[in-house]
């Protein structure tokens, strides 16, 4: 444990992430934090449920004089993404966080916090551990699995919960509320390939792309951030087409849900073009700097010279599988047209990775929209790319958005709750990312939603942050907004 963060206020909350943070809890590696929260539960003397599906069900009475407002569901997701910088040695199935206190932020060394969203479920739990609070009936659910397909919010069972009003707390902007969100899906693209004997005369290099930013996919894709995929094929295609180089093995990008921030392969090039290689590649490294200059300044490109392989991919494929990924629609799609500011659309080609034994490669995307019939025409678009280069295509992980309810009793009861409290009215918003209320509320038409929480920087890469001060209003305001709960 971190006396640093242990002593952050407030301490109610601090102290049960910190708990957090020694716990491995990395997507489909969820079982020691989810024996945690049950024990959590229990040692509070609280009816405790794990369902089927992972997820977590606590149950706390009102308070004397409460009873009669309405229940009150708040929600988080326990696991976290895994992601490291690659000079880190770090095993996010065993390993703690390295957390620490950076100014006004609180940060990890060198891979994600999980601020996403284990400050959220830290609140969640200090309003179940806490004698002090004032509040109706409140009921706990931590989904599992969230953040690689939802599987705790798919598997929830219709009629386990018994509140009235879904409080999500996986929402990034301190001040802001958020009333809707955007829905998803998965393109899962296959290329099967022959190998061919490298040519007499070859030389293998490793062609490395690293430090790029990476992000959110939802949330930092109007950032235009580079794509280490992108970056590798673009350099891999000049090569090709000017020096005749073959690709042997690729591996791009590790999470659907995290713009890719390095890519490594292997490629070969003929002994007399290995000097003409270096310097395209040290060429178009230096043109791709320039041009993300403003988003990407710590971009490296490298070539290493390596060991000569037994094999290649057959020419055919290469040049269908450099063509497809230079032509996949990637980042930003469409902007929204009802909400200023807000994407509505967009794709993040995520993975692309090669299997010499199987010898296939497997390439990623995963879609994003606010509006069913784009991210609909956007798969149509994916998937004609794919398929004229030979590639098996099929689509997986879809989930609903969750469609705005501007007359929603609790976003006027958080507007006056925050009003009175901070002087001001807290900006209403939707967000491009999967948040689990349009599954929740399919499964739940009857419950009113609404989701908000601290101000997190750079979910999903090792830069993730989350602001000290943002947390303590976070807290307070939800608070706040227990006391206030409308009666039935």
């Amino acid at each position: 444990m971190s006396n640093e963060i242990q002593n952050l206020k407030p301490l109610e909350v601090w102290r049960i992430f910190d708990q957090m943070l020694a716990i491995p809890r990395p997507s489909n590696h969820e079982e020691q934090i989810q024996e945690w929260a049950v024990n959590f539960g229990k040692n509070l003397g609280l009816e405790t449920i794990k369902d089927e599906a992972g997820n977590i069900i606590i149950r706390k009475h009102a308070t004397p004089g409460m009873e009669n407002c309405k229940g009150v569901i708040l929600q988080g997701h326990l696991d976290m993404v895994p992601q490291k910088n690659s000079d880190k040695k770090h095993d996010f199935t065993a390993d703690p966080i390295e957390a620490f206190v950076d100014g006004d932020w609180v940060t990890a060394n060198g891979t994600t916090l999980g601020a996403d969203n284990g400050i959220g479920v830290s609140s969640a739990l200090a309003v179940l551990a806490s004698n002090n609070l004032k509040h109706g009936p409140v009921e706990v659910l931590l989904t599992a699995t969230e953040e690689t397909g939802m599987d705790g919010a798919n598997g929830l069972k219709p009629g386990v919960l018994q509140g009235d009003i879904l409080i999500n707390t996986d929402s990034e902007d301190e001040g802001e509320l958020y009333v809707g969100c955007a829905g998803g899906e998965d393109v899962n693209v296959l290329f099967n390939y022959e190998e061919e004997e490298i040519p007499a005369g070859f030389m293998a290099f490793n062609l490395n792309i690293s430090g790029m930013k990476g992000g959110h996919s939802g949330i930092d894709i109007p950032l235009q951030r580079g794509n280490a995929i992108k970056v590798f094929f673009r350099i891999l295609h000049a090569a090709q087409e000017k020096l005749g180089a073959r690709l042997v093995s690729i591996d791009g990008g590790s999470l659907r849900n995290a713009i890719p921030r390095e890519a490594f392969g292997t490629v070969a090039v003929s002994e007399a073009s290995t000097g003409d290689f270096v310097a395209l590649v040290d060429e178009l490294a230096e043109t791709v700097k320039r041009e993300l200059s403003a988003t990407e300044p710590d971009l490296k490109v490298e070539v290493k010279e390596a060991g000569l392989p037994s094999a290649i991919m057959d020419e055919k494929m290469q040049k269908n599988l450099t063509l497809a990924v230079l032509a996949c629609p990637n980042g930003v799609i469409r902007m929204s047209d009802s909400m200023e500011g807000l994407v509505e659309t967009s794709s993040n080609l995520a993975i692309v990775k090669s299997d010499t034994k199987a010898k296939t490669v497997s390439a990623a995307c995963l879609m994003r929209s606010s509006v069913d019939s784009a991210k609909e025409e956007l798969g149509s678009r994916i998937k004609a790319v794919f398929e004229l280069a030979g590639a098996l295509v099929s689509f997986s992980g879809k989930y609903p958005g969750w469609k705005p309810n501007m007359d929603s009793p609790i976003l006027k009861t958080m507007q006056e709750v925050y009003n009175k409290k901070f002087g001001k009215i807290p900006e209403i918003k939707a967000i491009h990312a999967g948040l689990e209320c349009g599954i929740l509320g399919g499964k739940y038409p009857h419950w009113d939603m609404i989701s908000f929480g601290p101000t997190i920087r750079f979910p999903h890469s090792p830069d993730e942050k989350v602001n000290i001060k943002t947390v303590q209003k976070f807290w307070d305001f939800l608070v706040a907004t227990l006391e206030n709960i409308p009666k039935k």
